[in-house]
């Protein structure tokens, strides 16, 4: 059983930059971006977009900020775990960064898709963001891994919550590797991305309340 090997301030601060992803990341594809995009249908799309313009730019506005706490909070998650094995925990946050990288330049294909006129075309860029996403995704699950690993060794995490990212790494290195191999399949995986989503969130909430209620070592 060991204490947290940072300031529970710190810890509070990925917490929140954790609520953050997840806020971002949620809302922009399930409240914003989401509805208005039909894959079947590229004038449906076009139409949408075109009468809700400034939600579309919001979403892409929702995942740059995404991604800018994903970094961060890569950065305070290496701090948090570099005195479990400082080799995981820097391979942890290089492929955390590649995959905030991969997204945050993904989100040009949006872009794209709003500057040119040809609905076909559009549709196209952001199926390429898609891909872009999936992409990214194939890092973090290898991060969720890595990450999942330094939990689980560390004494001072919930052995659960490192189970859990663990679980979330293998369904987002499943479900994106499927994007490539096999995009029909992908909807048949989609129920499983509730596992990242309570792995990830309870996580997110042990950083911002458990680390700060004593300085006893947490088990």
């Amino acid at each position: 059983m060991q204490t947290l090997p940072t300031s529970y301030r710190q810890a509070r601060f990925a917490g929140l930059c954790y609520l953050i992803i997840i806020l971002c990341g949620v809302g922009s594809e399930v409240a914003l971006r989401g509805p208005l995009i039909n894959l079947h249908s590229a004038l449906d799309t076009a139409h949408a977009i075109e009468a809700e313009t400034l939600r579309f730019r919001f979403s892409i506005m929702a995942d740059i900020v995404m991604a800018l706490a994903d970094a961060a909070l890569a950065v305070l998650l290496f701090e948090m775990f570099r005195t479990v094995s400082a080799s995981l925990a820097l391979s942890a946050l290089v492929f955390r960064l590649l995959q905030s990288g991969l997204i945050a330049a993904g989100l040009l294909y949006l872009q794209v898709a709003l500057l040119i006129e040809d609905a076909d075309l559009s549709l196209s860029f952001i199926a390429l963001h898609a891909y872009g996403y999936d992409l990214g995704l194939i890092f973090f699950g290898v991060n969720c891994l890595l990450t999942a690993g330094l939990m689980i060794g560390s004494g001072f995490v919930p052995r659960g919550l490192g189970i859990g990212i663990g679980l979330s790494g293998l369904v987002y290195l499943g479900g994106s590797v499927l994007r490539f191999l096999a995009p029909d399949l992908h909807p048949l995986v989609a129920p499983a991305y509730v596992i990242p989503l309570i792995a990830e969130t309870a996580f997110c909430i042990w950083l911002l309340v458990l680390p700060g209620r004593s300085n006893r070592a947490v088990v």
